[in-house]
């Protein structure tokens, strides 16, 4: 990958561990309207989580960063995602939230030297979203 791919890769990982690691009502406010499946939160951060190993290896993020990605992208692979539906519904009953939520917030702080960043904007809703 190319050093720009780099760059926005690290950008986007980091914006959305700010997402993750936002309290819940937080998430819950960015949601606003939108009816984000749980399902596809989990995929989304696994994927980043799996892209981050590269990422390690070009020098982007250290071992350290690596190893709480790692453990943040093994606790997603424990939320049964078809059960759960809604995120904004899963964020407040499925326990995992809150230590995924503190991992990410252990990585941001490792990494950026605090926690609580703005949180990415959020795409508009689109017709299929329901």
């Amino acid at each position: 990958m190319n050093r720009l791919g780099d760059t926005n890769l690290r950008t986007w990982t980091l914006r959305f561990m700010a997402l993750l690691a936002a309290d819940a009502q937080d998430q819950i406010a960015w949601l606003g309207r939108r009816e984000l499946r749980t399902k596809d939160v989990v995929e989304e951060a696994e994927l980043l989580c799996r892209v981050s190993e590269g990422l390690a290896e070009r020098g982007v993020f250290e071992p350290a960063d690596l190893r709480v990605l790692r453990a943040i992208g093994r606790r997603l692979g424990e939320i049964e995602t078809a059960r759960v539906g809604l995120w904004a519904n899963s964020l407040t009953t499925e326990p995992a939230w809150d230590d995924i939520r503190s991992l990410t917030r252990q990585f941001l702080l490792t990494k950026l030297g605090d926690w609580s960043h703005p949180l990415p904007r959020a795409a508009r809703p689109q017709a299929d979203d329901h």
